[in-house]
Formats: structure tokens, C-alpha cells, sequence
């Protein structure tokens, strides 16, 4: 393994790009069916139906204070890649509702295709060292000084975030946004899988 042939630049600037492309068109559907859905993402739908600001925007800013912990527990080139992915993820749902307007959508099929869409682009982004920054990097801090496992930081984030769209959208809509965000991490724990990679 230590052995295997590591990403050359032009291969990162591929998976970047695939990833938060992915990951905005993922968000584009999720927003244009009033879906919400978990992590930093959801705290910025959140925000953006509560405010009426766009997505994009209120995404970034939401994780410039994430940077700093990233760059703490994963060094610079994560940091920086993370905040590229985040950038052009940014820069991706700013336009992608004028090249593909959607009309009326079912919002259960809308949430699995959400999932499987956007945990194939957060696939190639973590694939290639980054990521879309977050709450997973301050729930691997807290496991790092702590103990407390992870997952159960980002599930009671997670929690916190459904809970609070109770309050700001029909409990149908917030059911099948459970089974988007349900989809999206079977996606990833079933696919992401560091054992079964050889190139790094």
C-alpha cells in the first residue's frame, strides 16, 4: 500500500471539481424540493429558509471558523483543499438554478437522489483529501481530546438540526429529508472505505 501511486495535481483538480459539483447540484435538488438536511450543510439550509439569503453564500461563511480545526488535526493540504471544495461549491449552486430550473418535485424520489448524488461527490472529495468542512472536523477534535466517539458528536448535531426544522417546515418535509441524509450516509459508510483503496 505505502507503495501505490498517489494523486498527481491535475488528478486532485478532477475530484475537487467532480465532488462539490456533485455535492451543489445534490444541494440544488434538495433546496428546490424545501428538503433540509444534516451537518454544516444543514445549518446553512436552515439559515437560508429562515433569512431567505441563498444557499451558497451562507454555506461559506458558515465554515470559515471550521478551517483552523481542520488545519489543526489534518495539516494544510486538507485545509486548503477543503477550502477549495468549499469555494466551488459555493460558486456551483450560485448558477446551477438558472441552467436547470426545476418545476414540481416528488419530494421522496428527490431525497434518495439527493443522497446517492451527493455522497458520490463527497466520495471523490474525501478521495482526494478534503472535504465540504464542518462538523466532522470539530467531532474528530472532541474524539481526539475527549474520547467521545464521532459519529455520536455529528449525530447529536444532526438531531438538534431535524429538530429545529420542525419549526420551520412541514414534518412530512422533514421525514423525507431524514431518508435523504439516511441515504447519503449509507452511501458513504458502505463506499468509503480506506481499506479497499490502493491509490492515495
Amino acid at each position: 500500500m505505502s507503495d501505490a501511486p498517489r494523486h498527481t495535481l491535475l488528478d486532485d483538480a478532477q475530484g475537487l471539481g467532480f465532488g462539490s459539483l456533485m455535492a451543489a447540484f445534490g444541494m440544488h435538488l434538495l433546496l428546490s424540493a424545501g428538503l433540509v438536511t444534516g451537518q454544516t450543510a444543514g445549518m446553512a439550509v436552515l439559515i437560508s429558509y429562515a433569512t431567505g439569503w441563498a444557499f451558497g453564500p451562507v454555506f461559506f461563511v458558515v465554515n470559515i471558523p471550521f478551517y483552523w480545526l481542520g488545519y489543526r488535526r489534518f495539516g494544510l493540504a486538507f485545509t486548503i483543499k477543503t477550502f477549495i471544495a468549499v469555494a466551488l461549491l459555493t460558486l456551483f449552486t450560485s448558477f446551477i438554478p438558472g441552467l436547470i430550473p426545476l418545476g414540481a418535485i416528488q419530494p421522496g424520489a428527490t431525497a434518495v437522489i439527493f443522497g446517492c448524488i451527493t455522497g458520490a461527490g463527497l466520495l471523490a472529495l474525501f478521495r482526494h483529501g478534503a472535504s465540504l468542512g464542518g462538523i466532522g472536523i470539530l467531532a474528530l477534535l472532541i474524539q481526539d481530546h475527549t474520547g467521545f466517539r464521532a459519529g455520536w458528536t455529528q449525530l447529536a448535531f444532526d438531531a438538534v438540526m431535524f429538530g429545529l426544522a420542525f419549526t420551520l417546515v412541514p414534518a412530512q418535509i422533514v421525514g423525507w429529508s431524514f431518508l435523504g441524509a439516511l441515504v447519503l450516509n449509507l452511501t458513504l459508510a458502505i463506499n468509503h472505505r480506506r481499506d479497499r483503496y490502493i491509490a492515495t
